[in-house]
């Protein structure tokens, strides 16, 4: 996208469903918001919900991107060759979809499953990723859509939970179009220094996740964002900001269980994401202003 920072949400806080009245839905009350872009899930290429989709974003002027998780029979580091084999189909196809409907990324836990791992990533698993990841990303370039790998928490994947573990992991697929997923939430449990964590992927940076430490309104943990939002500048990243959160009024199993979240964190999800659209204009608008008073 062109716009500096555009700004986005994920799909499940305006909609519990992604059929055609969910997507619809939710495409258009992000619009009417003041989003600039929507973050969708992995639907097929030829589904008549992606058709709707593109139709509808098409409709609103809003972008996308395509979000997931890989399940535990997709895992890129797996030593089962074909588990390793319909984790690329499928993040291929998602990239298939995000083309389809215009979008720009397909992003989330791309590289692993999408799990508690009760051990460490093998030097083999890792290495397997990084070719999957790199072929996902050679199929991606032509049809101009990049490939974030998301880092998240310990309990969440094996393979990247900082900020430097993705930056080498980048450097290895030799992809441009590779770029790191950066989120509070995740980086708030995981790193020692937000500040040089978010200096340290410098221009690989492609995506950053906000979302508090409750998975609640934002404000309503003990996320100072901030900080984050300087560094961003500081790092010169100009690129997408998206609020992400997670209740169970709108969530089941399994993303329920893999989440472990067991109590409403929000009901009303159109009052949150306007809430959040606000409060992220103010962090940026807010960021700009403390680098422009610094640098003069």
């Amino acid at each position: 996208m062109k716009k500096i920072n555009p700004l986005g949400v994920h799909w499940l806080i305006l909609s519990k469903t992604w059929d055609a009245d969910g997507a619809r839905h939710a495409i258009r009350e992000a619009k009417r918001i003041g989003y600039d872009f929507i973050e969708t899930p992995p639907c097929p290429p030829d589904d008549p919900v992606t058709r709707i989709v593109a139709e509808t974003l098409a409709e609103t002027g809003l972008g996308a991107t395509v979000c997931l998780g890989l399940a535990a029979d997709q895992d890129p580091t797996s030593p089962d060759p074909e588990v390793r084999a319909r984790g690329e189909a499928f993040l291929i196809e998602a990239v298939d979809t995000c083309a389809r409907i215009g979008g720009f990324m397909v992003s989330g836990i791309t590289y692993s499953a999408f799990q508690k791992y009760l051990a460490p990533c093998s030097d083999q698993g890792r290495a397997a990723a990084v070719a999957v990841i790199r072929r996902v990303a050679e199929h991606a370039l032509p049809l101009g859509v990049e490939i974030g790998l998301e880092v998240v928490n310990r309990y969440e994947t094996n393979l990247l939970n900082t900020a430097a573990q993705a930056l080498a992991f980048c450097e290895a697929t030799g992809m441009a179009n590779v770029k790191i997923h950066l989120d509070s939430y995740h980086m708030n449990i995981e790193e020692a220094d937000i500040g040089q964590a978010i200096l340290t992927a410098g221009d690989r940076i492609g995506f950053f996740h906000i979302g508090d430490s409750n998975r609640g309104y934002l404000g309503a943990g003990n996320i100072d964002f901030a900080p984050y939002f300087r560094a961003l500048l500081q790092a010169g990243f100009t690129g997408p900001i998206s609020f992400e959160s997670f209740s169970s009024t709108m969530i089941d199993q399994p993303l329920l269980g893999i989440l472990a979240i067991w109590r409403d964190t929000w009901e009303d999800g159109g009052d949150l994401a306007a809430h959040s659209f606000q409060v992220m204009q103010a962090l940026v608008k807010s960021a700009r202003e403390a680098h422009a008073r610094a640098a003069a």
